[in-house]
């Protein structure tokens, strides 16, 4: 037997009747959600619970967070683009035009993080501009915890229905 296929069959590639594909999924969702421009949602909870120090903790922590994004975006912010366009497009062909289905999964988890990735800078544009501290923060931290979670059950809805599609249609097979 050819170590090739013996890999392959161990990893099972057809990834929407993997059981890892959906534990992955949802860990890349509950992670973005929790993880807020790079601040756990608690340390924003214990800052509006606690205010004082937690306050100062959590301003420091997006402070050095958004200028981080921004600095990066800045730099090599089209090249970036260009190369995540690039990957994108190509999982995007290779996925649904050649119907590779290892290339729909990766799809289906990259694209909607790209666009997560947008809403991020957007965000981080706008405490960075506005210098936002205090409630005004944290309330600017909650609103995009809010659309990082719908952006999220709309991407994990679409890909059970693209992957119930899949299993369905060639499960047979």
């Amino acid at each position: 037997m050819d170590l090739q296929q013996t890999i392959f069959e161990q990893i099972d590639m057809r990834s929407f009747s993997n059981l890892w594909f959906w534990i992955a999924l949802a860990v890349l969702w509950s992670t973005a959600s929790h993880w807020v421009l790079g601040v756990p949602h608690d340390m924003v909870a214990r800052a509006r619970k606690i205010e004082g120090q937690a306050q100062v903790d959590l301003e420091d922590v997006v402070r050095v967070n958004v200028n981080r994004l921004i600095y990066i975006v800045q730099v090599s912010g089209l090249w970036l683009l260009g190369f995540v366009c690039f990957l994108i497009t190509g999982l995007g062909i290779l996925g649904f035009i050649y119907d590779v289905e290892f290339a729909q999964a990766v799809f289906l988890l990259a694209f909607p993080m790209t666009i997560l990735g947008l809403m991020s800078y957007n965000a981080a544009l706008q405490i960075y501009h506005q210098d936002l501290s205090g409630e005004p923060l944290r309330a600017r931290l909650m609103r995009h915890r809010v659309h990082t979670q719908i952006l999220g059950v709309i991407s994990i809805f679409c890909t059970a229905l693209w992957g119930t599609y899949q299993n369905a249609s060639f499960g047979a097979l």
